[in-house]
């Protein structure tokens, strides 16, 4: 831990922990050696021999020299028992921006020093506190949108997901070192790790990993969002659709082909999950630049989207062999499908639905009218539906761990891929040097997980992501 700590300067830093703005109250943290020295400066207690401790709140005053600032509540912890694992102080004063922005005025003079972003999280992680995983899901915490991703964020923020990867890496280093022993010892031939117990660890050991990267395409969407692609014909109602969906005026609606020039996004979230819809530009052959422009950005996001709502309009059957066949061209095989019938109002109930063929993952074929609103609350249905029967849903019950993380996902693949090399090397007999280095290189990309091997580049880059404060 004490090389960890030589990625910082052991300085005093202070910051709010609440945006900027008019509100009844702001918090302002300060973290470090010299967190009492600076706050006796500026502090005085309401009661003038009141004996300041940790662990309680107290009342009082912050001045400048004789001019009093405001009238705060003061909170003290010493360290290790802290949030940073540091001497730490947590002014409570009114939220105006002149008191919060006056007392950091003071907390720096006295010798604090700006915090950047993060930063109060990264010494909880340096100080041991919390591991690496763990620091990113409180940013996934502060994130989250809705009650799926909260509760994804708040399973990998107590540890849930940290303690998987830890005894993976805790089982695997047992083998790694009697592997190390019989380097040591290879003069005499000495056998320390059985290896077909390796192989069965290796098979349980791949079997976790694959499940957990199984589970960062559902990890990803209650993230992040599911990108849903709104496309279609011009004038089949998709600006409409988008409206009636998201429940406001977003997108211009005209009966002129060729309204939806750009992509227009909006969410909402659906029993947990967040959709991001995506309007655009009605598929057909442009003769502006413009439009083509659109078209093109539609195509794009046709081949990135997660499922696609395909528009048709309900009153040209005729036509849906030609828009299938166009959109097939471009979106991959595996991508969801739902077809939306729209202007159903315009036809004649009684008679079924045409019969649709398409070589792309049909999901389900609605009928509807985006105008009058008919069959939205359907569509929203059919879509959570979607996607609980593209997604695992064993993975979503409460404390379920999933990945959320690319940097976590990406390094589960890389140690899969050399636990990959370590059973082929194993099944070939390949010298145990040779299989030793694929071990460390698994036992390396567990172990960047979590933060027990780390470099001060990944850490720049992920606390870089915090907001200030935090």
């Amino acid at each position: 831990m004490s090389d960890k700590k030589n990625f910082f300067q052991n300085e005093t830093i202070c910051a709010p922990a609440c945006a900027l703005g008019s509100s009844a109250l702001s918090i302002i943290r300060i973290s470090g050696p010299l967190s009492h020295q600076i706050l006796n400066k500026v502090f005085r207690p309401a009661t003038a021999d009141l004996d300041v401790k940790p662990k309680k709140l107290y009342f009082g005053r912050i001045y400048d020299h004789t001019r009093l600032i405001d009238e705060v509540m003061v909170h003290i912890a010493v360290a290790p028992a802290s949030y940073t694992g540091e001497d730490t102080v947590e002014i409570n004063c009114h939220g105006s921006s002149y008191i919060v922005q006056e007392i950091m005025r003071l907390l720096i003079q006295e010798g604090a020093v700006p915090a950047g972003p993060g930063a109060f999280t990264q010494r909880a992680f340096l100080h041991g506190k919390i591991d690496l995983a763990q620091a990113e899901a409180i940013a996934d915490l502060i994130a989250s949108e809705n009650q799926a991703a909260h509760r994804v964020a708040m399973t990998q923020m107590r540890g849930g997901f940290s303690q998987e990867i830890r005894q993976l890496r805790s089982e695997l280093l047992h083998f790694a070192s009697l592997l190390e022993l019989e380097l040591d010892f290879s003069e005499e031939e000495v056998i320390f790790a059985d290896r077909n117990r390796l192989l069965d660890l290796l098979h349980q050991l791949q079997e976790t990993i694959q499940r957990l990267c199984h589970s960062f395409s559902l990890g990803n969407v209650l993230k992040n969002g599911l990108p849903v692609a709104i496309i279609g014909p011009t004038n089949a109602g998709k600006s409409t659709l988008l409206n009636a969906l998201v429940g406001e005026e977003r997108a211009i609606v005209s009966e002129i082909h060729g309204t939806t020039r750009d992509t227009i996004e909006e969410e909402i979230t659906l029993e947990g999950i967040r959709f991001r819809f995506i309007d655009t530009a009605g598929l057909r052959e442009a003769n502006e630049e413009i439009e083509r422009m659109g078209i093109a950005r539609s195509h794009q996001k046709i081949r990135t989207a997660s499922l696609l709502l395909l528009v048709l309009d309900a009153t040209q059957p005729d036509s849906f062999h030609e828009q299938l066949h166009n959109v097939t061209a471009i979106a991959s095989p595996d991508t969801q499908l739902i077809i939306v019938l729209n202007k159903s109002d315009k036809i004649n109930n009684n008679n079924p639905l045409p019969e649709i063929k398409t070589n792309l993952s049909l999901y389900a074929v609605t009928a509807l009218s985006a105008k009058y609103h008919l069959g939205i609350s359907a569509l929203k249905e059919t879509l959570v539906a979607a996607v609980n029967a593209r997604f695992d849903s064993s993975l979503l019950p409460q404390n379920a761990v999933l990945v959320t993380n690319l940097r976590h996902f990406q390094a589960l693949q890389q140690a899969q891929k050399a636990l990959d090399c370590v059973r082929q090397g194993l099944s070939t007999e390949l010298p145990t040097d040779l299989i030793v280095q694929d071990l460390r290189q698994a036992l390396h990309e567990l172990g960047s997980i979590t933060g027990e091997i780390t470099n001060q580049e990944i850490l720049a880059n992920i606390f870089g992501k915090f907001c200030i404060g935090k």
